[in-house]
């Protein structure tokens, strides 16, 4: 599951550089010193990935407290199915139904707080301008959450967001360098994959929730209450 991650933030990149492209075009990088414009980019993912791990760390907290509660095949049924319907329902209501209305003033705050940063120019702002994108909503960053709430443990829930995390800073920073280059026919057949890979995803956490004793892939209920046993133990 942690490798789905990763590739989920590889192929969900495509659509980062559409969402938070902007942002990151105007970060004021250093286009004279090679070396200061890596440390300002690592400052940028850095926090980003900061705030991906904060995410992952809290669903995987709360998903932990459901795991204990002995339903974790059960939830990651549930996840495994809302991932497949969040991608099935028609854009038009979804949009109608947006969860994300309720906090536009908190991301009016999070824009507002983007903008001083950007004026500021000092070695900080790096950090704080990829700490305040990663808090900006997503729906990609939903479905990760997602996964890191079935994780079972706050440590497996942020490893799985960082994974994802990483998963965007290649063409994050391609796109930083080079604008973006992925137009037309290529992009739309990129994105298109997307949607299929959620429902992937989804799948796999289905089988997973369903027992089936396949090793790795669907562990029988008591040898996943094992395995989560011994995750806990050890966070």
């Amino acid at each position: 599951m942690l490798w789905s991650a990763l590739i989920f933030g590889l192929l969900g990149s495509f659509h980062c550089v559409g969402m938070c492209g902007p942002i990151a075009f105007l970060l004021p990088l250093d286009r004279k010193s090679k070396s200061k414009r890596f440390f300002q980019l690592l400052g940028y993912h850095g926090g980003r990935l900061f705030t991906y791990g904060f995410l992952g760390f809290v669903f995987g907290f709360l998903g932990k407290s459901m795991h204990l509660f002995g339903i974790q095949q059960q939830l990651s049924i549930i996840i495994g199915v809302a991932m497949i319907i969040v991608v099935l329902i028609p854009t038009k209501i979804f949009n109608k139904y947006n969860f994300s209305r309720p906090i536009y003033a908190l991301v009016g705050r999070v824009k507002s707080a983007m903008g001083k940063e950007l004026k500021k120019k000092d070695p900080g702002t790096f950090f704080t301008m990829g700490f305040l994108n990663g808090l900006l909503p997503c729906g990609l960053v939903y479905m990760a959450v997602f996964g890191s709430l079935a994780s079972g443990s706050a440590g497996y829930g942020a490893l799985y967001m960082i994974l994802f995390g990483l998963g965007t800073v290649p063409l994050m920073t391609t796109a930083i360098y080079l604008g973006n280059f992925l137009k037309g026919k290529a992009k739309q057949k990129v994105l298109k994959l997307i949607p299929v890979f959620v429902i992937i995803i989804g799948l796999l956490f289905i089988v997973r929730g369903l027992g089936l004793g396949i090793k790795y892939i669907s562990p029988s209920e008591s040898v996943a209450m094992e395995t989560i046993s011994a995750n806990l133990s050890c966070h």
